[in-house]
């Protein structure tokens, strides 16, 4: 990407994992306002490098997505990535068995994280960029050398997620791995309330976060709503939906994602409708003992075969409790498809033009909205064409010239 424009911000970005395909550092290269990126695992540094020596045929998925950990576009000399502390971050998850264990792990890396990029220094930046729960002791250190904070809360405020889940808990019990909410989610919720009152700017993704800030007393005047963008080539030939239709949901199954809302949704439509459900699986063995026999659950996959799934739907469904702004509603616009999702999944979809925005557990209204899908290939073909339409206001280059207004950056770029 080579970048354009005159600017004058210098921004350090710390990031963990591969959030949106590393999208904010490739943006701000291109507009020349990256002064470095920090990560964990970096598919072009350290020893996370020999993942892609690896033949592609004989890479399993974990290896795949290590190689697919590639911020294209951004020098290396941009890049500061600290593989051991990543592959230590991911063994601890992996090793989780509980939500105190897992929040432990995000706590742990989000504190170990920060000490190591404040070790480097901010070199010549003159703002920071984080993400909430692990960007708090930089923030700190940023203010004390009066730096500009720029933080995202990627998701609604713990305290706010934690609420949800509890009432998710008690209406499905024994559904998720745990039914006890960990006494860890205080800490966290802490955390992000100081690293709010830290960030000059808080960037949210929709306004059901924004709102969640305001809700637990957080400086929702500071918050700006910046809906996300994604990159697609779906195919461009048109169809018809297929009978019986098919309904793809992707994210983890679990409470979380809405996923019992889903599963009695199949139940009660039967033969009219397959279901297919990718992600890593978060529910308990019980609760997945007995499904539907139109209910498929696919564990996690790599990006790279994630095509196959959008393409063998037709329609999206996603029920979320609580979400950020869930981009794969935008990659199923991309890619033609009515989503079906409530308003607390975030998303830009709207209500009886690209899809329906049901109410939170509302079965029946998933139902109702499936069945008006299956019996109405117009509507079908209508919402598909815009949904279309809809994606193409919200990809990668949008979303970037959304992103650098708000910095008050000029710029732009190509993105891939």
């Amino acid at each position: 990407m080579a970048g354009i424009g005159k600017v004058s911000p210098r921004i350090l970005v710390a990031q963990l994992g591969a959030r949106m395909h590393y999208a904010v550092p490739r943006i701000l290269h291109a507009a020349g306002a990256l002064e470095m990126f920090h990560t964990d695992l970096c598919a072009s540094k350290g020893v996370a490098r020999l993942a892609g020596l690896v033949p592609v045929g004989l890479r399993p998925d974990a290896l795949q997505r290590i190689v697919a950990r590639s911020p294209e576009g951004v020098p290396q000399d941009r890049i500061t990535a600290y593989s051991s502390f990543g592959f230590e971050y991911a063994r601890r998850l992996r090793a989780a068995r509980s939500e105190e264990q897992r929040i432990g792990a995000y706590l742990w890396a989000g504190r170990v994280f920060c000490s190591k990029v404040l070790a480097r220094g901010f070199g010549a930046a003159d703002s920071v960029f984080g993400f909430n729960t692990a960007v708090l002791e930089i923030l700190q250190s940023a203010k004390q050398k009066g730096l500009r904070t720029v933080m995202e809360q990627t998701i609604a405020p713990s305290g706010i997620e934690a609420g949800l889940l509890d009432a998710e808990r008690a209406a499905f019990p024994g559904w998720a791995e745990e039914d006890r909410r960990s006494p860890l989610r205080r800490e966290v919720a802490d955390r992000e309330a100081s690293e709010w009152e830290l960030a000059d700017v808080i960037l949210c993704g929709s306004e059901f976060v924004r709102e969640g800030v305001r809700a637990c007393g957080g400086p929702a005047d500071r918050c700006v709503v910046v809906p996300y963008g994604v990159s697609l080539s779906p195919p461009t030939e048109r169809r018809e939906p297929r009978q019986p239709l098919r309904v793809l949901v992707v994210g983890a199954v679990g409470l979380r994602k809405g996923s019992p809302y889903v599963v009695e949704a199949a139940r009660r439509l039967g033969g009219a409708a397959e279901f297919r459900l990718v992600g890593p699986v978060g529910a308990s063995a019980s609760a997945l003992r007995d499904l539907p026999e139109n209910v498929k659950v696919t564990d996690s996959v790599p990006r790279a075969t994630m095509a196959r799934h959008y393409s063998w739907a037709d329609v999206f469904l996603l029920p979320s409790i609580c979400e950020g702004s869930a981009t794969a509603t935008y990659e199923a616009l991309g890619w033609g498809l009515p989503v079906i999702c409530t308003p607390n999944t975030g998303s830009v979809v709207r209500d009886g033009t690209d899809g329906f925005i049901v109410p939170v557990h509302d079965v029946r209204a998933i139902v109702e909205r499936i069945q008006a899908l299956c019996a109405d290939v117009g509507l079908w073909q209508r919402m598909s064409e815009s949904a279309e339409m809809r994606a193409s206001e919200f990809t990668v280059e949008r979303y970037a010239e959304r992103l650098l207004a708000v910095l008050s950056i000029a710029g732009g770029g190509s993105y891939h």
